[in-house]
């Protein structure tokens, strides 16, 4: 399928491994240049030399998407290297596990500046000049935990819960502009993200299962949890989130697609 990404221009957050990652390999092959957004500048590099061979189709920015001025930079930068912003796809963020009363006044700022507040000032920013335009995609990478909470993951799941809403709510705002937003809640997804926040959880849930190795531990756990028995890879997340950012998709807007192998619980 040809998505029609052809000289379009994306901002990826979180895009130095994971999800964020597979959905800026998935838009360079489709043709696309990409700015990819994270705070490990190693790391960051070697995702860049590692999606493609032309400098000019990728731009690396170190940044942390949390500070007040990040969306503006990031802005600025695109133009300059560019000259215009077609997507946005915000997957900055991480899981953090514990209910109430183990969650601190800390997590709780440290999620909801990285998850919501960057994602809300990113939109803000680029809204603008996909307007003069008349077409753009945001997509909003969340969790089926804001459909289906898990109390043991209780910030990452209320935050989820607000971005489907935040998602509805601007997709609203600006459908007549030519923007269209969506959000991705996705399941257990086999990623480091998943292996270091959502295993040990799990580990501390089931004792038995001590000796296992990591693989193990998602391999059984998605089995028990998703109807397809298994965990998404990353590459299949991206390929959502690479649709509803083309011109292919012309007509879905503030919606959130589950991505979660029929699972209609997390964890």
């Amino acid at each position: 399928m040809d998505l029609g990404l052809q000289g379009r221009v994306a901002i990826v957050t979180g895009a130095s491994a994971g999800i964020g990652l597979a959905i800026a390999e998935e838009l360079i092959q489709n043709d696309a240049s990409v700015v990819l957004v994270a705070r490990g500048a190693a790391r960051l590099k070697a995702a860049a030399s590692a999606l493609t061979d032309d400098p000019r189709r990728v731009l690396p920015i170190v940044l942390d998407v949390a500070a007040p001025d990040a969306a503006q930079s990031i802005v600025d930068q695109t133009l300059s290297a560019f000259g215009k912003i077609d997507i946005l796809v915000n997957n900055a963020g991480r899981a953090q596990t514990g209910g109430l009363m183990e969650s601190t006044e800390e997590n709780w700022a440290e999620m909801t500046s990285v998850k919501l507040t960057a994602m809300r000032r990113l939109c803000k920013a680029v809204i603008p000049h996909m307007r003069q335009r008349h077409w753009g995609r945001i997509v909003n990478m969340s969790s089926i935990g804001g459909i289906y909470p898990n109390p043991k993951l209780l910030i990452s799941h209320v935050l989820s819960a607000a971005i489907n809403n935040f998602t509805k709510s601007v997709a609203l705002e600006v459908a007549a502009d030519g923007i269209l937003v969506n959000a991705v809640g996705s399941g257990a997804v086999a990623t480091d993200n998943w292996a270091n926040n959502m295993i040990p959880a799990v580990r501390c849930d089931k004792p038995e299962w001590a000796a296992l190795s990591d693989e193990d531990v998602l391999a059984k756990t998605s089995a028990e949890l998703t109807p397809v028995g298994r965990a998404a890879n990353p590459r299949e997340i991206a390929a959502i989130a690479a649709f509803l950012a083309s011109d292919r998709n012309g007509f879905i807007t503030g919606d959130t697609i589950e991505a979660s192998g029929g699972a209609d619980r997390f964890m």
